[in-house]
């Protein structure tokens, strides 16, 4: 690839490119400025990185030999050492947070967030269009509604599925809107009043028990086209047409029922895309400047026609009090930077590839410089003048401090007023988790979000304690002791710190995009533990989800949880290992299903550049999957290899079993190169095998070391 020498820089000719004809023009910053200052950040930054990571190795050796000297083990000891080494450090007093000019999508409103990868233009698109969503189509189209009793999705048209979603949805209204008298199931017509919504039936007028929660309409008073209520900060949006196919049915014309699900967005450049060259990385950061700049537009084809998909506008209404009232078409969106582990030779220092994460803050920042310039074609996406980047794969206050300084960096780089740029912290590694609080103080000027992920964070900890004996099956680890402590720590020390009303409190991914029934009943959970938002995998799975926080007032529920005893470090570090002797039909079952979460994800990631996607696992079962998903399935077998439970043959065996199943599952995918039979010559089938049998040799059991190495073989090969 040709570069372009700036300075002791050599940057990739399409980056420069890029930067000087999309990104600079708008903002104020040359070119020649940009990369002056880029190559100024890289020679200051790359070093302290290196030190960093030189770190975590070395607290890993010494973590690991204190378990090889210590088969008897001693949990008051075992902290002991942890203290000694600083990987647990004194715990400072808790200091409240003063980040302030947040918008009101992370501060104040507790809702459903979406991550997308930022590669693929069209999701990216459905996912910041997601802040609304049709309750009817949601329940409809998924299986959260049963499909008994003649109400099967199957076909055109169901009207007995149709009547369920309608009942369903008027409960709802009755449940979270409910009338001074009667029910909404009643209503004949809906009209505005006085600034008042009267509700007609049959047989009476009525109006909503708490008139508070009617903020506004659209149209004639006397017979609106829509009506606005409101509930724990969130908007439902109640859509009349008569002449609709719903609506010319339904007693009161309702045709539909839209709710705020995606409050905030996560646009992602790290776990869920697959960008391993300056080809790939020019793609995600085109699309976070058409985002931006308000002009991202995806042209695709669907039933025998092309559709274009733009940004969504904003919405407009009369508010109960006559004034004009306009809520956001969109989320509000992050973007996560990637983690400092990570280096690419987009851009080049000396010669050397530099820390991806340095490139990604210089230019998702200027990117960004648009937006708050107001280059944004009317799609604004702060009200508040930020730009919010979520920080991954942080160990320790350390790291988190050192992200705050290239944050100051970025900002005199670009000329951006200090603390522009804030920061979410992703709760996802072991020293982040028991030093928390200390983190969180860190960057107590610009934290906006804190989130727990249990899957980055459970293949940490089998990394961490490796040495120290073979894990639990998966499963079990979900149950085991020191999950529910890190799930409360991270809520317990958020509300310590004084992130309520000032930045998000965040719970992670529900990993089934096809079961919404098992979801609906499952996270309720999320704020029920004080989750002001937590992660979905779709925007249908935002709709539903959002139902959960019309029915539980986070902000309460965490003012109930302040007095409860703060999780205790003790349990956090409880390490969850094996406490039986496991038959071999449950060592191969465990087995089998590691392998076929790796090989299902890695013959797309490696083959295909997909680096987020529906992966069906052993039993068929559609699984939302990224890279956090590989490094737990990764770890878990080394640990098991490790430790005698399983031999190399037998991981060997499985991986060529399961490759052949996982070929038929890809069987009508154009696109998809198949493993079986030629073992030796498959990328994707090496790749795997290298995932499995070199993961404890992985610096804190990442993938993406194997992951770039082989995609970049595989599009050498192309």
């Amino acid at each position: 690839m040709k570069s372009i020498q700036v300075g002791k820089l050599g940057v990739a000719e399409p980056l420069h490119k890029l930067v000087n004809e999309k990104i600079c023009p708008g903002t104020d910053i040359s070119t020649e400025h940009f990369f002056t200052e880029l190559e100024k950040i890289i020679a200051d930054f790359t070093p302290r990185i290196q030190s960093h990571l030189a770190t975590r190795d070395a607290l890993q050796e010494k973590i690991d030999q204190w378990h090889r000297d210590n088969k008897a083990f001693d949990a008051a000891e075992y902290k002991s050492h942890l203290q000694s080494i600083n990987y647990l450090e004194p715990e400072a007093a808790a200091t409240t947070i003063s980040t302030t000019n947040v918008d009101p999508e992370i501060a104040l409103i507790a809702g459903a967030q979406l991550v997308v990868p930022l590669d693929n233009a069209r999701f990216v698109l459905n996912a910041a269009n997601a802040r609304w969503g049709s309750l009817y189509d949601a329940l409809y189209g998924t299986d959260a509604i049963a499909e008994d009793d003649g109400a099967e999705r199957s076909g055109g048209y169901n009207p007995e599925r149709g009547e369920k979603v309608v009942e369903y949805t008027r409960r709802f209204l009755d449940e979270h809107f409910p009338l001074a008298s009667g029910s909404h199931k009643a209503a004949t017509g809906y009209q505005i009043e006085n600034g008042n919504l009267k509700v007609i039936t049959a047989n009476d007028t009525t109006a909503l028990a708490d008139p508070a929660q009617f903020t506004g309409y659209s149209g004639d008073a006397s017979a609106p086209d829509k009506v606005l209520l409101c509930k724990n900060k969130l908007h439902l949006e109640m859509i009349f047409d008569a002449s609709h196919p719903i609506g010319k049915t339904d007693l009161a014309s309702l045709a539909d029922v839209h709710l705020e699900s995606a409050i905030t967005t996560i646009m992602d450049c790290e776990d869920s895309v697959a960008s391993v060259d300056v080809e790939d990385k020019c793609q995600v950061y085109s699309n976070w400047l058409g985002l931006m700049q308000g002009n991202l537009a995806s042209s695709f084809e669907k039933g025998g026609k092309t559709i274009e998909r733009v940004l969504a506008r904003d919405r407009h209404y009369t508010a109960a009090d006559g004034s004009e009232l306009t809520l956001p078409g969109r989320s509000v969106l992050l973007v996560r930077n990637v983690g400092t582990q990570c280096e690419i030779d987009a851009v080049t220092y000396n010669g050397k590839a530099v820390p991806e994460t340095l490139i990604d803050a210089m230019v998702t920042s200027l990117c960004a410089k648009h937006e708050l310039l107001g280059n944004h074609n009317g799609f604004s996406n702060s009200r508040t003048g930020s730009v919010y980047i979520v920080k991954p794969k942080m160990h320790g206050t350390e790291e988190v401090a050192l992200a705050v300084e290239l944050f100051d960096r970025v900002e005199q780089a670009l000329s951006l007023e200090k603390n522009t740029l804030k920061m979410g912290i992703m709760d996802e590694e072991r020293r982040t988790t028991v030093n928390l609080k200390n983190c969180i103080n860190a960057a107590r000027e610009r934290v906006v979000f804190i989130n727990t992920g249990f899957l980055d964070r459970t293949g940490d900890d089998i990394h961490t304690s490796m040495e120290a004996g073979a894990m639990l099956p998966k499963a079990e680890i979900k149950e085991a002791k020191w999950l529910q402590a890190y799930e409360d720590n991270n809520v317990d020390c958020g509300l310590a710190c004084g992130l309520q009303g000032k930045a998000q409190i965040g719970k992670g991914m529900w990993a089934i995009p096809d079961e919404m029934a098992a979801m609906l009943k499952a996270k309720i959970t999320h704020p029920q533990q004080g989750g002001s938002t937590a992660w979905v995998p779709s925007p249908t799975a935002a709709t539903l989800h959002a139902t959960h926080y019309f029915q539980i007032n986070v902000k309460a529920r965490q003012d109930e949880i302040k007095s409860r005893t703060a999780a205790s470090v003790d349990d956090i570090i409880t390490i969850p290992l094996l406490d039986r002797n496991l038959s071999a039909d449950e060592i191969m079952k465990e087995l089998d299903n590691n392998v076929q979460g790796i090989l299902g994800y890695v013959a797309r990631w490696v083959g295909q550049g997909i680096g987020c996607s529906k992966v069906p696992d052993i039993n068929n079962v559609g699984l939302m999957e990224d890279c956090a998903t590989l490094r737990i399935s990764s770890q878990h077998i080394a640990n098991w290899l490790h430790h005698g439970i399983l031999s190399e043959e037998e991981v060997i065996d499985s991986m060529k079993k399961l490759a052949v199943t996982v070929d038929a599952q890809n069987k009508n995918d154009s696109n998809y190169t198949p493993m079986a039979p030629d073992f030796d010559n498959s990328i994707t089938f090496q790749a795997s095998l290298d995932l499995a049998l070199k993961g404890r040799m992985q610096p804190n059991g990442y993938t993406e070391f194997i992951l770039y190495e082989r995609r970049q073989q595989v599009k050498n090969t192309a």
